[in-house]
């Protein structure tokens, strides 16, 4: 028990952050080959882990982008700086992601149970990754309107088969942000929206009684793979970004897209 817990952390941290969507292989591997989905709370487990790997990863940024921003309510010059633009952009952004998030909820669980809708999803991501190929990315820093057109975005990667980071730092390259600046404000973004999410989950359960006593044997082996493997992930899609390689997972997409629908309409499986 002890192996698959810490196998599915360090799987669900190594495949958070990288544009492949997590959650469609995850709907693929449950509906082809059977693969039990953790229960929810040692799910929610895991995406705190990660989320902590993110704030982590970015905490010289937060710490000063929040201080910048809450400098800003009591000084005219604080405002001038870049943590109060993107302190409000990811204020607006994080609205915009939960309006579309909860609007669409019910048709994204049952596309996860449709293997051609999951397939479809995994090529639009395949498309964009390479497309993104050739974005220009720009020198803009984050601006109100950043958030919202990033906000969409996340929201829209409720979507099985749709990557998060894909999508997100795409639109920011599409805004005219740096690769870098589109990298970080995905990720700053998500830390609002994950940790809101998986609070409104883990308040369905219903008490820490509930949550904790049906954590599986080992489960903070498996937070502990998560947050690890989450810091490397975040580590390689950054020099990948910087790189203008990481649109070869765009190739790996297209190809996962393909084959899901081949498969769903051939019946072969």
């Amino acid at each position: 028990m002890d192996f698959d817990v810490i196998f599915l952390g360090f799987v669900q941290g190594f495949t958070e952050f990288l544009p492949v969507s997590s959650s469609g292989h995850l709907a693929l591997a449950k509906i082809f080959l059977g693969v039990e989905l953790p229960p929810l709370n040692y799910d929610l487990v895991l995406h705190l882990s990660t989320t902590l790997a993110t704030i982590l990863f970015f905490s010289a940024d937060i710490i000063t982008f929040l201080s910048q921003w809450c400098a800003g309510f009591f000084n005219a010059e604080a405002r001038k700086k870049p943590g109060w633009s993107i302190g409000w952009a990811v204020l607006l952004g994080t609205v915009i992601t939960g309006l579309i998030g909860f609007s669409i909820k019910g048709f994204a669980e049952e596309a996860s149970l449709n293997s051609f809708m999951v397939g479809v999803g995994l090529i639009v991501t395949g498309i964009l990754l390479v497309v993104s190929r050739w974005i220009r990315a720009g020198f803009g820093k984050v601006s109100l309107m950043d958030g919202v057109y990033v906000g969409i975005a996340q929201g829209i990667a409720v979507m099985p088969g749709i990557s998060r980071s894909g999508m997100t730092i795409i639109a920011g390259l599409s805004a005219g942000l740096s690769k870098e600046s589109a990298f970080r404000f995905s990720f700053l973004l998500s830390i609002p929206a994950i940790v809101g999410a998986t609070l409104i989950q883990a308040l369905e359960i219903g008490g820490w009684h509930n949550f904790s006593s049906t954590l599986p044997r080992g489960w903070y082996l498996g937070a502990i793979a998560a947050f690890s493997s989450g810091l490397l992930s975040l580590f390689l899609l950054k020099r990948l970004v910087i790189a203008s390689k990481w649109w070869y997972f765009g190739i790996y997409c297209l190809l996962m897209g393909l084959s899901a629908i081949i498969v769903t309409y051939m019946g072969v499986w």
